[in-house]
């Protein structure tokens, strides 16, 4: 797929995934969607070096503003169901991606951004982050996965009353309520976030993909998270990254993970 709405840079097996449509301050439409869909389910695991994607937005005013309201219009109810169905889906291929997906939240990220945001493993916002739930305004309600998200992360009451006012939340709130991991300087930010991808990246890549299913498991419906834990476990320590870290610390060496 050739991208027209991301950019795509690639600096020591970071992907920085930059949502261009600075217009319309970032909004998703479908082009857009496709695009982001395309590039984690298709381009990025077959990238061999990758280590973790930073996913961001154009200029220093937005992160992504929403979705575009305008292809909303005209809907046939069938059709609503689809579109709420595939924005979920391709939030799930972030929320489920193998290596580390950090949001670098960049200005607004409201309605379909705010859920983007949360999609993503951790989130880095700048000073200026703006977070919301908006879509009560318009009449409708989030439906890429936000009045769920946003109870996992804010908890119930808080997240109730973001969701029923549209009220938006602060960066610094965002950071005291637990929505947000750092609130810092746009340069201190992209930092933040490559220093964690590098420290992830000296990790076994398998645990951390194991990691991240569990995490997952907590939250997924008619799943045992704890069942989870010991499948996943028993199949990590029947890898060889085991075997090469456990000897290394026996060793008292750095392990040399090959993801096997």
């Amino acid at each position: 797929m050739t991208y027209e709405n991301l950019k795509i840079d690639n600096t020591d097996g970071i992907y920085t995934v930059t949502i261009t449509r600075p217009k319309a301050l970032n909004a998703l439409n479908g082009r857009t969607m496709s695009e982001i869909k395309h590039f984690f389910e298709e381009d990025a695991p077959q990238h061999a070096d990758l280590k973790g994607v930073i996913l961001t937005g154009s200029g220093e005013k937005s992160f992504v503003a929403g979705a575009d309201i305008k292809e909303f219009l005209g809907l046939s109810n069938d059709e609503g169901g689809k579109l709420s169905q595939r924005g979920q889906d391709i939030f799930f291929s972030i929320e489920r991606f193998p290596k580390p997906v950090i949001a670098l939240v960049n200005g607004y990220a409201l309605g379909g951004g705010c859920e983007l945001a949360m999609a993503c493993h951790l989130r880095i916002a700048t000073p200026n982050a703006l977070f919301g739930q908006p879509e009560i305004n318009l009449g409708i309600i989030p439906g890429y996965g936000g009045t769920q998200r946003l109870l996992q992360y804010l908890g119930k009451s808080k997240a109730t009353e973001l969701l029923l006012t549209a009220d938006n939340m602060k960066a610094e709130d965002a950071l005291q309520h637990g929505l947000v991991n750092y609130v810092l300087e746009p340069a201190e930010a992209k930092e933040k976030a490559e220093k964690i991808i590098h420290k992830t990246a000296s990790k076994g890549p398998l645990a951390i993909a194991k990691t991240i299913e569990c995490i997952n498991a907590f939250y997924a419906a008619n799943t045992d998270g704890f069942a989870k834990e010991v499948e996943a476990f028993t199949e990590v320590t029947q890898t060889g990254d085991f075997i090469e870290g456990a000897t290394a610390f026996t060793e008292k060496r750095k392990p040399n993970f090959t993801g096997k």
